[in-house]
C-alpha cells in the first residue's frame, strides 16, 4: 500500500526551498502533498520562508519582519526566483499543502486567508508551536492540523490532543515504536520528516506510518515497494 509524501519546502533536495520553482517541481513529480513555511513580512504580507531572517536562503540579510513586501521581492531566492506570497502558491499548484506557522500572529493571517479563499480541505496547518494551531483552529473551524516536534518522548502525544491536532509530524531520526503506539492508541496519523534515505524508508514502512516528508521526489517512485 502506498503512504502520503509530502514534499519538503517543494523539492529542496533539487530546486531552492519554499519557491515557486521547488513547489511547481513537487506538484510534477507527483508528490501527493507540499509542505512549505510561513512568516510575515513587516507590512503583514504572508510570505514563504523558513527562517526568521533572509541570510541563508536569499543574497540579502536580516530579519523577515523587518522588511516589507516590496524588499524582500527585490531578494534571490535562489535560481533567480523571488521570495513568493502564500497566495502565489495557492495560485501557482494545485496540490494539497501543510502551511508551517511560527506564531499566533502568522495563525492569524492565514485564518483570514483560509476563509476567504475557503481552504479548510486543502490546507493542513502545522506548527511546533501548540498555541499556533489552536488559534488557527479556533479561527477557521473545520482546520486539520498537525503539531510538529524534533525533540521529544511520548508526551508529544498528549500534547497533540490538548492542541486539538489530528496529526503528528516526527522526526525521523528519535521515532520510536513506544511512541508509534502511544499515538495510534490516541487516534493521531502520523508523518515522519525529513526521509531521504532508503534506511528511512524501510523505517517510515516498518512502522506503518501514514506518509513521510521528504526532500527529494525519488521518494514518490521508490515509496510504492520499500518494504
Amino acid at each position: 500500500m502506498n503512504f502520503l509524501t509530502i514534499g519538503h519546502r517543494g523539492v529542496m533536495g533539487v530546486e531552492p526551498e519554499n519557491t515557486l520553482r521547488s513547489f511547481l517541481a513537487a506538484q510534477e513529480a507527483g508528490l501527493d502533498a507540499i509542505e512549505l513555511d510561513l512568516h510575515l513580512s513587516k507590512d503583514g504580507t504572508l510570505v514563504v520562508m523558513h527562517d526568521t531572517d533572509v541570510d541563508r536562503t536569499t543574497d540579502g540579510s536580516g530579519p523577515v519582519a523587518e522588511k516589507t513586501l516590496a524588499e524582500l521581492r527585490t531578494l534571490d531566492a535562489g535560481r533567480g526566483e523571488r521570495i513568493p506570497v502564500f497566495e502565489e502558491v495557492l495560485d501557482a499548484v494545485r496540490a494539497p499543502l501543510q502551511a508551517e506557522i511560527k506564531d499566533v500572529r502568522a495563525a492569524r493571517a492565514l485564518a483570514d486567508v483560509m476563509r476567504r479563499r475557503d481552504l479548510t480541505g486543502r490546507v493542513e496547518v502545522s506548527s511546533f508551536h501548540d498555541e499556533a494551531i489552536t488559534e488557527a483552529a479556533r479561527l477557521v473551524p473545520g482546520t486539520r492540523t498537525a503539531l510538529i516536534a524534533s525533540r521529544y518522548g511520548t508526551e508529544v502525544v498528549e500534547r497533540a490532543v490538548a492542541a486539538g491536532a489530528a496529526t503528528v509530524c516526527l522526526n525521523i531520526r528519535r521515532l520510536t515504536l513506544e511512541v508509534v503506539e502511544h499515538a495510534r492508541e490516541a487516534g493521531l496519523r502520523i508523518i515522519g520528516w525529513v526521509v531521504n534515505t532508503q534506511e528511512h524508508l524501510r523505517l517510515v514502512r516498518a512502522l506503518e506510518l501514514d506518509g513521510a516528508t521528504t526532500d527529494h521526489p525519488e521518494i514518490k517512485r521508490t515509496g510504492r515497494f520499500t518494504a
